[in-house]
């Protein structure tokens, strides 16, 4: 089995299986919202707040967030050692590769921060 670095996952069906579960926690948080949002359309900012202070909200905002993060890595990884090689790119590709991935796992760190920032209000 090859291993690699900045692959922070055991395997491809352990990659595999987080972006279904993500998946899955995802789209479950997109229809909980839309059905929110279409059952209360002249939605005001208090019934807003109202939502996003019980905690079964937060949390589940919490998990959504989680699972973006997952999801996105998971991608991101797959896209990088997938077209970030030395045939597309024409030069050492670990360099750019690790950048690439540098870069976006500090943006979803950041985001992950703020998010949780913004939902228990720290």
């Amino acid at each position: 089995m090859v291993t690699n670095v900045t692959n922070l996952s055991r395997s491809g069906l352990y990659d595999w299986m987080v972006q279904r579960v993500s998946a899955i926690v995802l789209a479950a948080y997109v229809v909980f919202m839309l059905g929110y949002l279409l059952f209360h359309p002249g939605l005001t900012y208090a019934e807003w707040t109202q939502l996003f202070s019980s905690t079964w909200v937060r949390v589940f905002s919490l998990l959504a967030l989680v699972s973006l993060g997952a999801h996105a890595w998971v991608g991101m990884w797959t896209i990088s050692t997938d077209y970030l090689t030395e045939q597309t790119l024409g030069c050492k590709a670990v360099a750019v590769r690790f950048a690439f991935q540098a870069v976006c796992g500090i943006a979803m760190f950041a985001y992950f921060v703020w998010g949780i920032q913004v939902l228990w209000g720290l």
